[in-house]
């Protein structure tokens, strides 16, 4: 069963790197950008085929490993 966990930054929390893209896409003329968060998408194949119980084993990595949790936040979408 396909999952894809996104994880973000929690609101407040710095994010140099959005800032640095924000920035750049000011330079390259795009005028109008507001706040930009950068974040990561991890896509996993699971071998589960009930997907309350594939939706539950992501959240449990996304806890364990793909999210630090004091910083970010994640969300687990099942296909």
């Amino acid at each position: 069963m396909k999952v894809r966990v996104t994880v973000m930054p929690k609101i407040g929390v710095l994010d140099p790197q959005g800032k640095a893209i924000g920035h750049a896409l000011g330079e390259l003329g795009f005028a109008g950008v507001g706040e930009v968060l950068t974040g990561k998408v991890i896509e996993l194949d699971l071998a589960e085929t009930d997907p309350a119980a594939a939706r539950a084993t992501a959240e449990a990595m996304a806890r364990r490993l793909l999210a630090n949790t004091v910083i970010e936040s994640f969300r687990v979408e099942v296909a």
